[in-house]
């Protein structure tokens, strides 16, 4: 057999529940990769609980494990490198550090960038990053995941149609990335969300392809480190066309039988809490192996 690829994953860890590393790992794990965690933070659940305790991590602290790493010349196993929350500019700035450096034993190496900063017209992470995004991030990564606000916020366009989103998919090739996945809520209708994903040919042009999502009515957290992380695995398996459409299934099957589970757990006539809406990553084990294609398949957008 060959051997497992390896991701070096730097994103947030919590204690209970599943964001970050802890939503990442596990379904990874499941689809054949090693994985190495590095947390930018650790909590003791994620930041929609009442108490939150625990440690960030900064610059040095990155640079110190990562050195251990590549002392004991282990940089050059790495295929794929994830990002996902990081707070502290610092600990960007040697996040991008540590890709240039993966990349130089590694030239074949992904990295996929979640780059996490907002949602819903608000940031969450202190705005000073976004210009670190801009001019470090993306001129490295090779695959990017934003929201619809992160987007906006990466080009500086504003996006209220579907041609919009394609010109501001356009505009962040251009600053590095090839692949460009946009997940969107104000391009959908009542029932469902759109998912726009986009792939420069060797050619120099761009291939688009549009999916509509079914909404799942309620809100989760960890989802979309749940979605990047599965991107990664399937993109390494299927076309872009194909891997979105697994990634899709994926979450529905794990987002229905959350809400299904939580809404059992909190009792009839009770609404589900945070407590009860984590997601069932452990309990989707055969759905994140093999996920039955219940999405149809994304369609060509021609703009």
């Amino acid at each position: 057999m060959a051997p497992c690829k390896r991701i070096l994953s730097i994103q947030s860890h919590v204690v209970r529940g599943y964001v970050g590393n802890k939503s990442a790992t596990f379904p990874l794990q499941v689809l054949g990769y090693e994985v190495d965690a590095i947390n930018s933070v650790q909590f003791c659940t994620h930041t929609q609980y009442k108490h939150i305790t625990g440690q960030i991590l900064k610059s040095q602290e990155l640079a110190d494990l990562f050195s251990g790493l590549k002392k004991n010349e282990l940089l050059g196993e790495y295929s794929h490198l994830l990002t996902g929350y990081i707070g502290d500019k610092g600990f960007l700035r040697e996040a991008v550090a540590v890709a240039k450096q993966l990349k130089a034993n590694n030239p074949n190496l992904k990295y996929v960038c979640d780059p996490v900063m907002g949602d819903d017209g608000r940031f969450y992470v202190d705005e000073a990053l976004l210009p670190i995004y801009q001019d470090e991030v993306l001129s490295v990564a090779d695959i990017v995941v934003p929201n619809q606000f992160e987007m906006e916020c990466l080009t500086g366009m504003k996006i209220s149609t579907v041609a919009d989103a394609v010109k501001a998919m356009r505009a962040l090739h251009e600053k590095g990335p090839s692949t460009v996945v946009l997940s969107s809520r104000d391009l959908g209708d009542h029932e469902n969300l759109v998912m726009l994903a986009s792939e420069r040919q060797g050619d120099g042009s761009y291939t688009t392809f549009q999916q509509l999502i079914p909404k799942v009515p309620t809100s989760f957290t960890g989802t979309g480190d749940l979605f990047a992380a599965l991107l990664l695995a399937w993109l390494e398996k299927a076309p872009l066309q194909e891997a979105c459409q697994r990634v899709i299934a994926t979450m529905q099957h794990v987002l229905w039988r959350t809400l299904k589970e939580a809404k059992e757990e909190a009792g009839e006539g009770n609404e589900p809490t945070v407590r009860h809406l984590e997601l069932r990553v452990i309990q989707s084990l055969t759905d994140i192996q093999q996920p039955s294609m219940s999405v149809p398949s994304p369609s060509k957008v021609a703009i």
